[in-house]
């Protein structure tokens, strides 16, 4: 079954640069992964401090092997730092 994965971060003040470059750095590595089949970056045009990520996978374990990777852990540990709330990720597939 292939995987979606979706993330909402909201970053402190001050940390939109440094939140944007983290985030470009994890997308482009991972797009590179066998069992990525897409994924992609995301800043609100309405709140300068709101980013998104969406991913999709081949399968569940894929995306396990991924939040393995050095280049997803260096995101979630730059994002945690960054993040004004806990860091988090939605696990989905999809239905319509």
């Amino acid at each position: 079954m292939e995987l979606h994965i979706f993330g909402r971060f909201h970053v402190h003040i001050g940390k939109e640069a440094a939140f944007q470059d983290l985030l470009t750095a994890v997308v482009t590595a991972s797009s590179q992964e066998s069992g990525c089949l897409e994924i992609h970056g995301y800043r609100s045009t309405r709140e300068a401090r709101l980013f998104y990520l969406h991913s999709h996978w081949t399968n569940e374990s894929a995306f396990d092997e991924h939040a393995r990777m050095p280049h997803t852990v260096r995101f979630i540990e730059g994002a945690q730092a960054l993040i004004d709330h806990d860091f988090g990720v939605t696990r989905a597939e999809r239905i319509a």
